[in-house]
């Protein structure tokens, strides 16, 4: 009777751990997608040139990817999980173009020792919102505020030009993002724990990671990334 009351018990976890790991590899999957084309755009000096001086092109790509995040969230649940991965490596692909002008601005080797701090502490802020009992739901209520107000001060801060407001907006951005990582990582769980992995959440799971990732690997390059001298 003990085995059979547990039985189910273990079976959500195994359910959850499963939809996790799903969710884990499409983040990682798209991730490595980035940094190929980013490495493979940089590694013709004359494409990121030609990218950065046709600005209509780079912006763009920039609002591709903003049209594909959305296309993504609205359709994700609604259309095959051979489609929904298409858009999400779609935006993987076309975030690696825009990355490859990093390498113009910050050392390679800059860039790579930031990957894996980002790395680490992504997978500590993971870990510890899988493993927490406190309820984090404040947090991405008041992470949804905060990045409000990290998006509009950028804005203003594009006339100012105030370095005291950016390195502001550029502490406020890893913490913002360190704090999303926990809660976002808490909220996958409890919603595999009662949706299960159906719908393609785990890819819909995969980008919401991603995008914690990438964010926080950006504001930490502005404090760890060494500028190129040439």
């Amino acid at each position: 009777m003990e085995y059979a009351s547990r039985g189910p018990l273990a079976a959500a976890r195994d359910s959850v751990s499963d939809a996790l790991w799903v969710t884990y590899r499409w983040m990682t999957l798209g991730l490595a997608t980035t940094g190929i084309v980013a490495l493979g755009v940089a590694h013709s000096p004359e494409l990121v040139e030609s990218l950065l001086r046709n600005r209509i092109l780079f912006y763009g790509l920039l609002f591709a990817q903003i049209g594909l995040v959305f296309a993504f969230s609205s359709m994700a649940t609604r259309v095959s999980t051979a489609a929904a991965a298409l858009m999400f490596f779609a935006y993987a692909g076309l975030t690696g173009v825009t990355f490859s002008t990093l390498f113009l601005v910050y050392t390679a080797s800059s860039i790579a020792a930031t990957f894996f701090v980002t790395a680490g502490a992504f997978a500590g802020l993971s870990v510890f919102g899988m493993a927490t009992k406190r309820d984090l739901s404040a947090v991405g209520r008041f992470g949804l505020f905060a990045l409000i107000g990290v998006i509009l001060a950028s804005l203003v801060n594009m006339f100012l030009r105030s370095s005291g407001l950016d390195w502001l907006i550029t502490v406020v951005g890893v913490l913002l993002f360190a704090a999303l990582t926990a809660y976002d990582t808490q909220r996958l769980k409890e919603l595999f724990q009662s949706r299960g992995s159906a719908a393609n959440l785990p890819l819909v799971g995969a980008l919401t990671l991603y995008l914690d990732f990438i964010n926080m690997f950006l504001f930490l390059l502005r404090i760890l990334g060494d500028r190129r001298r040439d």
